[in-house]
């Protein structure tokens, strides 16, 4: 979240300066609703940026994960971690793939990802190996992740870059057969089914089939980052799951574990074996307190229709934000799938995010001129119709004042 600097809180002594944060703290939750410390209380669009899938407190989350907590929080990967067995064999009935390994966080799952790639390509005798990856996407503020992100505001200052990466265009299949025709040490093609930070841009449905068929072509890995679009976001597991394809290699985090940090890479059985002892590994990742919070939202999600209620409440409230701001001059386009919600205005529209703050609704701004809409996917009719009565009319006011 990078906020207005006159919305900006000072920064707290003794911790670095790296967030544009607004004045005010969070205190507890309950649902889609949450409080700050100075007793007022706000809507959640947000969800922690994609994170927050069972809301706040759900009760059952809350339960589970206080047992486990008495029970074991971390142990080490030198020892069988039961329900990491659990949540791997989950995802892999979920995603129709072979395996998983577990992380901390979206950036760890895609920097675990290029790492299959490259000894993917060693492995076939490629001694310098290249993933296409595109423009606006993000994978992460590692070295390595943001050198294949495309935002030379993240890249800025960082140089230099990872080698290794070919940047396309979104949607245009011919850009990467072209690439193909001319780079014998291509090895994957790597994108975000959905751009998140990118402003809410969708890989078309077509264009991923046309993806599959070429990398089965070339021989190639598909690796689609669904960090943000995936679990339940748009209404299926994975976003990529409208398109009727499985990828190669799928990172995976944020609403995950539901709040409790959690990443996993998904792979299929062209990817399965890459990764063998002493390849990769981590610290805390796997933890018995976030793989118990994986396999507990992913069963609340299925004991409740989240994936169903994503898809018609995200539907529902899509439909309204069309209906209130749709035709307002300076709104661009409303677009976005379930409950991945961009609406990208004329402007840039940063002020959106105090504005918004201060009338009780937790939003994001990405792009520069995005508003992002990414609530927990409990979320009902009545609290989707009250997003709307909060945000229409700040939204309005703003193109106002800029007309």
């Amino acid at each position: 979240m990078n906020a207005p600097d006159a919305l900006a809180a000072p920064a707290m002594p003794h911790v670095l300066n790296t967030y544009g944060r607004l004045p005010f703290a969070l205190s507890h939750g309950r649902g889609l609703r949450v409080w700050d410390t100075e007793g007022r209380e706000y809507l959640d669009a947000l969800g922690g940026i994609a994170v927050n899938t069972l809301g706040h407190a759900h009760p059952k989350l809350v339960a589970a994960l206080t047992e486990q907590i008495g029970k074991l929080i971390h142990c080490s990967n030198y020892y069988q971690v039961p329900l990491q067995e659990q949540l791997a064999a989950k995802l892999c009935e979920l995603s129709g793939l072979a395996g998983a390994f577990f992380c901390n966080s979206g950036l760890e799952a895609n920097e675990a990802a290029l790492k299959i790639a490259r000894k993917y390509g060693h492995d076939k005798g490629i001694e310098a190996p290249e993933i296409i990856v595109y423009d606006k996407a993000f994978h992460g503020r590692s070295i390595a992740t943001l050198s294949a992100t495309g935002n030379p505001k993240v890249q800025k200052g960082f140089e230099p870059l990872v080698p290794g990466f070919v940047r396309v265009p979104l949607n245009d299949l011919g850009a990467v057969r072209e690439v193909a025709a001319r780079n014998p040490n291509v090895v994957a093609v790597f994108l975000e089914t959905i751009q998140g930070e990118g402003g809410i841009n969708a890989a078309r449905w077509d264009y991923l089939q046309g993806l599959r068929a070429l990398c089965d072509e070339r021989g190639w890995l598909l690796m689609l980052d669904e960090v943000q679009c995936g679990i339940g976001r748009t209404g299926k597991w994975f976003a990529h799951q409208w398109a009727g394809i499985k990828p190669d290699v799928m990172p995976l985090a944020k609403g995950l574990g539901s709040g409790v940090p959690v990443g996993a890479v998904v792979v299929g059985e062209k990817a399965v074996n890459v990764l063998g002892p002493g390849n990769h590994g981590t610290t805390f990742g796997g933890n018995p307190l976030a793989m118990r919070a994986g396999v507990e939202t992913l069963a609340i999600m299925e004991a409740e229709g989240l994936l169903a209620n994503a898809a018609a409440i995200g539907a529902h409230l899509k439909a309204a934000l069309q209906r209130e701001i749709g035709s307002l001059k300076g709104v661009t386009e409303i677009r976005g799938a379930g409950l991945m919600i961009g609406i990208e205005l004329d402007r840039p529209c940063g002020d959106l995010l105090g504005r918004a703050a201060k009338a009780g609704l937790l939003l994001s701004v990405t792009a520069d001129k995005v508003i992002r809409l990414v609530p927990p996917l409990v979320i009902t009719a009545d609290e989707a119709d009250r997003v709307v009565a909060l945000l229409a009319p700040l939204v309005r006011e703003f193109l106002a004042e800029a007309a």
